[in-house]
């Protein structure tokens, strides 16, 4: 079997468009056509419906996706194996991570390129079910979520930091500063606040639940940039993870307390595919990941 045209195969499924996946392969549209027409006869089963262009994949396509995508990876890391002790791991390794984690990749990405300088590194800000599809269909190395979360399951993992809540406002609300932020109080605040589809969103009700308040933000986002922009304007304030505090620490008409930590808010997690053998870029992102928590500890 073409081992090449399944890995067409494998990127026209995720790309679900020909001119897109024939670019990334680097051939030319009429190539690919060719290479999945070959495919097809040798296997004796249409796996793609066409119509002048892709409109998706047939029974039989679907059936031999999951075999095709593990084909590809096993073969990425059988050559990942043969060149790493040739001036250690190459290529891309692809991290997924969800948006409330992101200021947290920094100390990972610079001790990832510190022990592998020819790696490079492609992250991408996915949600936790986007992270588990990815691991699961070979398209990420390695995701960051949270504990609990549906990239965890059926994942190694480790944990990166325990997850502390901040009240953010705009320093012109004059807000009393104290030790802590009440859960109850911050909910008499106009908050904007993720959008209840985000799992840092979720957690963030569920501890507004636990106090027994119900809290309705007056503005959602699906980004903390958004959040940052409205609380400048001072009429707005958030609840944002402590690591992007630590980002935004310094800015003059911003204004930070740490919320109560009753409840537990939950852990961060990097997380890898609980497969044998894990592939070298995921060990890699691993053993970085025991690193950045150890020297967090």
């Amino acid at each position: 079997m073409n081992l090449r045209a399944l890995r067409y195969f494998v990127t026209l499924a995720r790309e679900g468009h020909f001119a897109r996946a024939a670019d990334l392969c680097g051939i030319t549209q009429p190539t690919l056509s060719v290479a999945l027409a070959a495919l097809e006869e040798e296997l004796g089963k249409r796996l793609v419906e066409r119509d002048r262009r892709f409109v998706g994949l047939t029974a039989h396509g679907k059936a031999l996706l999951p075999w095709a995508q593990q084909i590809v990876a096993a073969q990425d890391g059988l050559l990942q194996s043969l060149g790493g002790g040739e001036g250690g791991l190459q290529g891309t390794m692809r991290l997924g991570v969800i948006p409330a984690a992101m200021a947290l990749i920094g100390p990972l990405c610079r001790t990832l390129t510190d022990m592998h300088p020819h790696i490079t590194l492609s992250i991408t800000s996915l949600s936790a079910g986007e992270i588990a599809s990815g691991l699961a269909a070979f398209e990420l190395d390695a995701g960051i979520s949270y504990a609990g979360s549906q990239a965890q399951a059926g994942a190694i993992s480790v944990e990166l930091r325990q997850e502390r809540f901040v009240f953010a406002s705009a320093s012109s609300a004059n807000i009393r500063p104290r030790a802590a932020m009440n859960w109850r109080e911050a909910a008499t605040y106009p908050l904007c606040l993720l959008d209840q589809g985000m799992q840092n969103r979720r957690i963030i009700d569920a501890c507004f639940a636990w106090h027994k308040v119900t809290v309705a933000p007056r503005v959602t986002a699906d980004t903390f940039v958004a959040l940052m922009a409205m609380i400048e304007t001072g009429s707005f304030a958030t609840i944002i993870p402590e690591c992007h505090m630590e980002l935004l620490r310094g800015l003059e008409w911003a204004h930070f307390m740490p919320m109560e930590r009753r409840p537990a808010s939950g852990k961060v997690v990097l997380v890898v595919s609980d497969r044998k053998p894990v592939s070298d870029m995921a060990n890699a992102a691993l053993v970085a990941a025991r690193r950045v928590s150890g020297q967090a500890a």
